[in-house]
């Protein structure tokens, strides 16, 4: 099963006496952070200073059953972009939940909370609500940009994707300063990963050859996402000086991937670009026939020993050995550890 990476930080975080103690945790993005990805064992992971915990599921906003946004809530969702979705690119199968829908997600979370707060005399329905005032004192991740390059590279010509890059950052960078107006102040800002490496890319566009690099990846594609990331990493400095107050940390998440994915049988996983669950006859939980035969995407028999899931998301294991490149601050600029991320 996958497990998003957001949400392992959040494990690592929710109440924890090491360093920094976000009252809250706020994640924006697609299907690398979206709840739709959590292991029924998330809570039971051994997470650095966590080991007294007994953390709550950050809910999905638009989880009307059961949520409980006292520490937080999650507005990810599987197949989103951040620039806002069109005809075009929904009919291409994204999300609409574009990361502009996210946050008026989230705007709406702030101002019902306010006014239930000024409202409700029953703490029944206030434990289950953020508190007003840790609004600002909070984390807010964002994790996304995947799909935008997923989508151009589906429908455009890579020099049109690359043409492209300027126009979703300056999206993201909006998007930023709006939350930066709503109250948001530490954002843990993710790169993009090497999109060139998922199994899913490199079967559904086979390399030519010359276009694969050290690792097996299709090497135009990674150039796409490193380019994506310099702007990206341009941008939040630029943030940085124009947004007084505010904390940006910049996480490079395709190194450690990457790493990863170069060095697979190193850190005790199969091949890269095998993933555990369906192949590429058959979807992940899908059914298909091939050869006159009705075949079944099932998983595999140890998901531990795989980095890709499904072709497209990183297993529970893959994205645990990730979090842990990532938590100390060592890919990070400023290079903080998670736990002195605070203001």
């Amino acid at each position: 099963m996958a497990v998003a990476i957001s949400l392992l930080l959040v494990a690592s975080l929710l109440g924890s006496s090491c360093g920094c103690h976000f009252p809250a945790i706020y994640n924006l993005g697609d299907s690398n952070s979206d709840t739709g990805s959590v292991s029924a064992t998330f809570g039971r992971v051994p997470w650095p200073c966590a080991n007294e915990l007994k953390l709550p599921f950050l809910s999905a906003y638009l989880d009307a059953i059961n949520s409980n946004f006292r520490h937080g809530a999650n507005f990810a969702a599987s197949g989103s972009t951040i620039q806002p979705a069109n005809n075009k690119l929904f009919g291409t199968g994204f999300n609409p939940l574009s990361l502009v829908i996210q946050l008026l997600q989230f705007q709406q979370l702030k101002e019902r909370t306010n006014e239930l707060y000024d409202q409700a005399k029953n703490p029944d329905i206030t434990d289950r609500l953020p508190r007003p005032e840790e609004f600002s004192k909070s984390l807010y991740i964002l994790d996304c940009g995947q799909n935008d390059l997923h989508y151009g590279i589906i429908t455009s010509t890579e020099d049109q994707v690359k043409a492209f890059i300027p126009t979703i950052i300056n999206q993201f960078a909006a998007a930023v300063e709006k939350l930066f107006q709503q109250g948001a102040r530490v954002f843990w800002i993710h790169n993009t990963g090497p999109i060139g490496c998922l199994p899913t890319v490199i079967i559904n566009f086979p390399p030519k050859p010359g276009n694969v690099d050290q690792a097996g990846c299709i090497k135009s594609y990674n150039e796409l996402a490193q380019e994506f990331n310099k702007q990206l990493k341009d941008t939040v400095s630029q943030l940085k000086a124009k947004l007084p107050g505010a904390r940006l940390i910049y996480v490079d998440i395709y190194s450690a991937k990457f790493s990863l994915i170069s060095e697979a049988n190193k850190y005790g996983f199969v091949d890269p670009f095998v993933n555990c669950c369906g192949d590429h006859h058959v979807e992940c939980g899908k059914t298909a026939v091939v050869n006159g035969t009705e075949i079944f995407g099932a998983s595999c028999s140890d998901p531990s020993k795989h980095i890709s899931w499904d072709g497209i998301h990183y297993t529970e294991a893959a994205n645990y050995w990730v979090v842990n490149r990532i938590l100390d601050g060592s890919l990070s600029d400023p290079p903080l550890p998670i736990t002195k991320a605070c203001l």
